[in-house]
């Protein structure tokens, strides 16, 4: 059984996320409310034609999304939802049920005296690496195949465009948009927020947190760990929001030809799209309940040394007495 202070705890938690989603649908029906009534005004509705929501893209940019595009997508999410799984069984602070410490003879060598780290902190900081290595892979395939034309905004019109298109949106009255041509502008600046700074902002602050920041040295406080804490977790908080956004518009603005662009690298309106994306999403799933520090102990353990901390005895019960006392 949990200690009461655990329970507690996950009460309050639970309470508190019930508020904040709460909240959060009140303050959605509210803009909701506000950007209907806007589009009835006269100066709106001009501002609306004048900015539809899509910029002018640059001469040479490529129509259509390649194959490997839809598999960086599928990386992508995998890793992120690992590294919120991860990241909440840091913060949980319960005591880790093994601790991991490198092995300098096994690959990679590093010098140094290792350090034990427990085994969530360990799966975390591995899913970062993986996520961040395959960031590089994108970030170069973005610029190779000339895909990155698509999200990097180029001209100051999409600021009025994207305030267009979250109008429109939050109106309940779609843009007309044709993503396999070209993004919407308040995507492109959604994907260019995400790409070229959220991402480099959760690595260096995640570096900051982890073991591998030097203890000592210049770098040792800049940023400092307080600094770096306050950002880390509201960057995460980001991503979060911007997948959820993502995903009810994916679903809701043609849901079928959207799945084929993202993950089938098709302009269809066919179920391929759908079926890989539905194979994905029971990996996503099957990795969350996966991702549990004993289950990958085996795994850690060929990289360093694991050591098991010993577990609290399961509560018994004590059999139902029938006789009199």
């Amino acid at each position: 059984m949990p200690s009461p202070s655990r329970s507690v705890f996950a009460d309050v938690s639970w309470k508190r996320l019930l508020w904040y989603v709460a909240g959060a649908l009140v303050l959605l029906a509210g803009a909701v409310l506000v950007a209907r009534a806007l589009r009835g005004v006269a100066a709106v509705q001009d501002f609306i034609e004048t900015y539809p929501g899509h910029s002018d893209v640059p001469e040479g940019t490529p129509v259509g999304l390649p194959a490997w595009l839809g598999w960086q997508h599928f990386f992508n999410a995998f890793f992120l939802v690992m590294i919120v799984r991860t990241g909440l069984l840091v913060r949980s602070k319960q005591r880790p049920p093994a601790f991991w410490t490198r092995d300098n003879t096994r690959f990679p060598r590093t010098a140094g005296t290792p350090r034990r780290l427990g085994i969530s902190v360990w799966l975390h900081l591995t899913v970062d690496a993986l996520w961040v290595l395959n960031g590089v892979v994108y970030v170069v395939l973005l610029f190779a195949t000339g895909q990155w034309l698509r999200i990097v905004p180029t001209d100051w019109s999409v600021v009025p465009n994207s305030i267009s298109v979250v109008l429109q949106y939050l109106s309940l009255e779609w843009p007309v948009e044709n993503s396999w041509v070209s993004y919407n502008d308040a995507q492109v600046l959604a994907y260019f927020a995400v790409v070229f700074i959220a991402s480099p902002v959760a690595i260096v602050t995640g570096l900051r947190l982890s073991p591998v920041w030097p203890m000592q040295g210049r770098w040792s406080r800049l940023p400092s760990e307080r600094v770096a804490r306050a950002v880390h977790y509201p960057t995460m908080l980001f991503f979060l929001l911007f997948t959820f956004v993502h995903v009810v518009l994916v679903l809701t603005t043609g849901m079928l030809r959207n799945l084929n662009h993202m993950y089938a690298a098709r302009d269809a309106d066919d179920w391929i799209g759908f079926v890989v994306f539905a194979g994905s999403v029971v990996v996503l799933v099957a990795g969350w309940f996966l991702a549990r520090p004993l289950v990958l102990v085996p795994l850690a353990e060929r990289f360093g040394t694991v050591r098991r901390m010993p577990q609290p005895p399961s509560p018994t019960r004590e059999p139902a007495s029938h006789g009199r006392s």
